[in-house]
């Protein structure tokens, strides 16, 4: 019988995302829990746009990251892309802690459906999205 180690799996792709845009972001995780991955982001001044807030490119990546990780988790024994991204920006974002929530909505044999959320330390809603991920 074989046997996976999530642990360990989890350890290999944190290690190798470290290297990759997760790293350079700044991403962290927070918790893995029932099928809800969180992460987070310190945001800082590199993160913003010119009018002072967090880039809307930061918010849709690191809610790529965490939506990714959740297909990932769902699915480690296939590879994955990202076939599309709905983002709604609801609210500005400003420096300090962003967290985002993502779990699996639906999944079929070649496609996953997502849905999360990136809020702020006061739990302040600033963007909201789904994500379609196709598996190679």
């Amino acid at each position: 019988m074989n046997s996976f180690d999530h642990d360990a799996y989890l350890q290999q792709i944190y290690e190798l995302a470290e290297r990759t845009f997760w790293g350079f972001l700044g991403c962290k995780i927070e918790s893995l829990d029932q099928g809800i991955v969180k992460i987070s982001l310190e945001a800082q001044p590199h993160h913003l746009n010119i009018i002072g807030i967090v880039h809307g490119g930061v918010l849709s990546s690191l809610m790529d990251n965490a939506m990714g990780l959740a297909v990932i988790l769902a699915r480690p024994e296939d590879k994955s892309v990202t076939a599309n991204l709905n983002m709604h920006f609801v609210a500005p974002m400003s420096e300090g802690k962003l967290i985002v929530t993502a779990e699996i909505v639906h999944q079929s044999r070649r496609s996953i459906t997502t849905y999360g959320t990136v809020m702020n330390e006061q739990g302040q809603l600033g963007a909201m999205g789904t994500g379609s991920f196709r598996i190679i």
